[in-house]
């Protein structure tokens, strides 16, 4: 897989920031964007000790005129990633059923579809107009869904709506810009060991280590896998759940901790 420039949001921690320091190598240019300059310049600063040159830029993904001028202005994209995203919780009220602000809802929609529609739209731009490779491939772009993408959590209902429109997006797109040379792959993963989890205090099936998490993406981004998803028993239960009536699922997912009222923080975090 040819890995020399590449594009990073949501680079400063987690996901982003592991894949970064993944690929970071001699002869490998690395932009990374992010919301937090301290963290995203420690970021380069090992991305550097790897022998990799990382040009940082403080960027919000919901800022669409920003983003395309940054992304349009990086020159060559080989690879570019889009990972940053925020989680959030519906909330227990005084009176009435949980739910969510409609600040919150609209802030996880903004950054987590709106986001990945920042990044993708100006990469295909600018790698539509690159020459392929040897194998016909002008460049690749990876989003980070999730397995919440799959089913109907009571308690993240905007996370999860927000994780299926991008899974969504990515596949249906990726079936026409494959035909250009451009490879779209979404990545359907479960609990990874990042900051946007680090406030969980319930179990968390199939937890992943970052690196680990970072790995497996670049296999499946390598391999072209337009889904990308692991561990695979906790995605296919998901799917498999989904197939239920919705008030039966209810009956299961009211129960787990992930689908009660504050499971997560009610503002949300960055993920990267």
């Amino acid at each position: 897989m040819k890995r020399d420039m590449i594009l990073i949001t949501g680079a400063s921690s987690g996901i982003g920031r592991a894949i970064a320091l993944h690929l970071a190598a001699p002869g490998v240019l690395l932009h990374l964007g992010g919301r937090d300059p301290d963290r995203l310049e420690a970021v380069a600063r090992d991305c550097a000790a790897r022998g990799a040159r990382a040009l940082t830029r403080r960027q919000d993904v919901r800022d669409a005129e920003g983003m395309a001028e940054w992304i349009g202005g990086a020159g060559t994209l080989d690879l570019v990633f889009a990972c940053a995203g925020i989680t959030a919780s519906t909330a227990a009220r005084a009176a009435g059923a949980p739910r969510e602000a409609p600040g919150q809802v609209r802030r996880v929609l903004d950054v987590n579809v709106g986001g990945v529609i920042n990044t993708v739209l100006p990469a295909l731009e600018t790698m539509s107009g690159q020459a392929p490779d040897g194998r016909g491939v002008r460049g690749r772009i990876c989003a980070i869904a999730s397995v919440a993408g799959l089913v109907a959590f009571p308690g993240t209902p905007s996370y999860c709506a927000s994780k299926a429109a991008v899974d969504r997006f990515m596949v249906a797109t990726g079936g026409n810009t494959a035909r250009d040379g451009i490879l779209l792959s979404s990545v359907c993963c479960g609990f990874v060991r990042t900051p946007m989890v680090a406030a969980n205090d319930f179990p968390m099936p199939g937890l992943t280590e970052v690196d680990d998490a970072a790995a497996a993406i670049l296999r499946g981004v390598a391999a072209g896998r337009r889904r990308i998803v692991f561990p695979w028993w906790l995605v296919a239960g998901s799917r498999l759940m989904d197939l239920l009536p919705p008030r039966l699922a209810e009956l299961y997912y009211s129960r787990q901790p992930a689908g009660q009222a504050g499971s997560m923080p009610e503002t949300g975090g960055m993920s990267s």
